[in-house]
């Protein structure tokens, strides 16, 4: 199968952190599953870091494909067709990087791995 990690997922996998779930840890360490992480979550956590909201982000930010490509995952470019799916999704959800995660993941057919319960109104499969 393959999955899109939501930004949050992917910290705290890479922290090892307890929030994220039981399902998620498994789903993200199977080897048979192809995870991808968009450029919108580097684009995010660079956000976040200048504006010191997430100043652990300072040792994944020198090489972020380094540490993505030493996991396993994939990355994934945005394209055109990505942006203008998400601007076109439904609701009112106004996160930038939430409806780039929602349009990739709707684009590309893969589930996100998400805990954010605002994402599956833009027609978003969810796991968590």
């Amino acid at each position: 199968m393959r999955y899109l990690l939501d930004t949050h997922a992917l910290l705290w996998w890479l922290n090892d952190a307890p929030q994220l779930s039981e399902t998620a840890r498994r789903i993200i360490g199977a080897p048979s599953n192809e995870i991808h992480v968009s450029a919108a979550s580097a684009w995010e956590i660079a956000t976040k870091f200048t504006k010191g909201r997430l100043p652990t982000a300072s040792l994944l930010l020198p090489d972020f494909a380094a540490v993505i490509n030493n996991e396993g995952f994939r990355e994934l470019a945005i394209s055109s067709a990505h942006m203008v799916r998400s601007a076109l999704l439904p609701g009112p959800h106004r996160d930038p990087f939430d409806r780039i995660l929602a349009a990739q993941s709707i684009t590309e057919d893969m589930a996100l791995i998400s805990l954010d319960r605002d994402i599956p109104p833009l027609g978003v499969i969810t796991v968590w």
